[in-house]
């Protein structure tokens, strides 16, 4: 029995290697959560009984498994930059009354990310800095949906319920 040796070229192996990891790269990149952002309810939250209606804005999203109810407090805080790859929002959607500041807190992971509301009512800087904060009162009861806007296609969308019937 004989072995035929085979010989690779410095390119080949260059080129197959690079080939592979972009492979890598990519699938990390588009890799998603389900068509409902596919997570798991928290045991240690509170959830809204009646989901609002989003009309599709969650299909797709990261991190998305109901509606957080937080109406009892006065500021509410959501990550930005949750998950394991830092390509969502926690919690994706929360209910408060009337009144309540919300605080988004970068994780500093998934890169820079800003918060902008469909419609224009706020917007953030890009910041991919651990702790940075970007804070806004809601007043006015409604569905204020949000993105981060270089990461909408990965599904980083969330939405805030402000719910004036307490």
């Amino acid at each position: 029995m004989t072995e035929k040796a085979t010989n690779y070229s410095r390119r080949t192996v260059v080129r197959t290697v690079g080939t592979m990891a972009a492979t890598v790269g990519l699938a990390g990149c588009i890799g998603g959560t389900g068509t409902n952002g596919g997570g798991t309810k928290d045991p240690d939250e509170s959830y809204v009984e009646d989901e609002p209606d989003y009309g599709g804005w969650f299909e797709g999203a990261n991190n998305y498994n109901g509606t957080v109810d937080r109406r009892e407090q006065d500021e509410v805080t959501v990550q930005v930059g949750a998950g394991s790859r830092g390509m969502a929002f926690a919690p994706a959607s929360v209910m408060v009354s009337s009144g309540t500041t919300i605080v988004w807190e970068w994780t500093g992971r998934g890169s820079s990310h800003n918060v902008a509301a469909r419609g224009g009512t706020f917007k953030s800087e890009f910041t991919g800095s651990e702790g940075h904060t970007f804070e806004y009162t809601l007043e006015n009861s409604g569905i204020y949906k949000y993105v981060c806007e270089p990461h909408e296609s990965s599904g980083m969308k969330g939405a805030v319920v402000v719910d004036e019937s307490e």
